[in-house]
């Protein structure tokens, strides 16, 4: 199952270390939900789970998990070979 990222919620701050809920949808079933961080970074990582951003014109950016040095876990995209700020590009809840 690939989830799209359509919202974020931050807290604290304005990068991707603050986003602290997501809101998605399942395109394939029309499911959608809100997770808070951690919760998606675990079913990405324990579960294998996929998700996305897509702009306007239906270009998509992949959701990886970012791990760094020190501090939790976050979220950030990923195309064409490097890290990305789409999710920031998303609107706030």
């Amino acid at each position: 199952m690939a989830i799209r990222i359509t919202a974020i919620r931050q807290s604290g701050g304005s990068s991707h270390e603050h986003i602290v809920r997501l809101w998605w949808t399942n395109p394939s079933t029309g499911k959608t939900g809100e997770n808070s961080r951690a919760e998606i970074v675990a079913w990405i990582e324990e579960e294998n789970g996929k998700a996305y951003v897509e702009d306007a014109s239906g270009n998509r950016a992949d959701v990886g998990v970012v791990k760094p040095a020190s501090g939790a876990k976050y979220l950030r995209t990923h195309a064409d070979g490097k890290w990305t700020d789409n999710l920031l590009a998303l609107p706030r809840r």
